[in-house]
């Protein structure tokens, strides 16, 4: 399976990762990001065993963008680090239902229900909940949807689907935390178990040489919504 490189060095592998590929080996057995980069390396370089490469960070299965992986284990230590502290940023764009502000800040507490994979939002009173924050602009809106740039300020589970959803803004093509809108016969047809979710962008500090870096993909322009499809 291609997945496109966008950057390797000794310490990080970059990619943009498809529509429809798990990060990682799921219950569905098909074929998974980290496996696939696995082998990519392991032929690459003549490796011989188990090659390392960690994920520090995940997208959903139907999410497609950019995802940084780390070939050693200090870089996956201090990438984890990272995350943690806030220093790992990622954005977003999206299509959701409806026309929502302009501009806008969601705080909501979340628990993930591991049997079912479902995320929920709850009271902050709940003592194991996990805080959840991002912000964003609209961008454009037409046929009933928002085009949306999202910046992520934590890394929940499902958190940008869970979030938009409960403003009563859910994603387009979100059959787990929303419906499908109705649009246009040209917009109708899309890949099966696509979702209108793109990790646009990524930075961080390079875990060995501590300087800034960051990496994009290509985002959608004129008809929004047919990028996502």
């Amino acid at each position: 399976m291609n997945i496109p490189i966008i950057f390797e060095d000794n310490h990080l592998l970059v990619v943009d990762k498809p529509i429809n590929i798990p990060s990682q080996k799921d219950e569905s057995n098909d074929d998974d990001l980290q496996t696939i980069l696995k082998t990519y390396l392991k032929e690459k370089y003549d490796k011989p065993g188990n090659v390392f490469l960690a994920l520090v960070h995940r997208l959903d299965r139907p999410v497609s963008g950019v995802m940084v992986l780390a070939k050693t284990s200090k870089a996956a230590s201090r990438l984890s680090d990272q995350i943690r502290d806030r220093i790992f940023y990622k954005k977003y764009q999206a299509v959701i239902m409806g026309k929502c502000p302009p501009n806008g800040e969601f705080i909501h507490y979340l628990v993930k229900d591991q049997k079912t994979n479902i995320t929920k939002v709850v009271p902050a009173s709940v003592s194991y909940a996990k805080k959840a924050v991002l912000n964003y602009h609209r961008i454009d809106y037409k046929n009933g949807c928002s085009l949306v740039d999202i910046d992520l300020i934590t890394g929940r589970s499902h958190q940008v689907r869970v979030q938009f959803a409960a403003e009563g803004f859910p994603l387009w093509g979100d059959k787990k935390y929303g419906e499908s809108v109705t649009l246009p016969a040209k917009f109708q047809t899309r890949q099966k178990g696509s979702l209108a979710l793109r990790a646009v962008s990524i930075s961080f500090l390079h875990p060995i040489k501590k300087e800034p870096i960051s990496f994009e993909v290509n985002r959608p322009s004129f008809e929004p919504w047919s990028y996502f499809l």
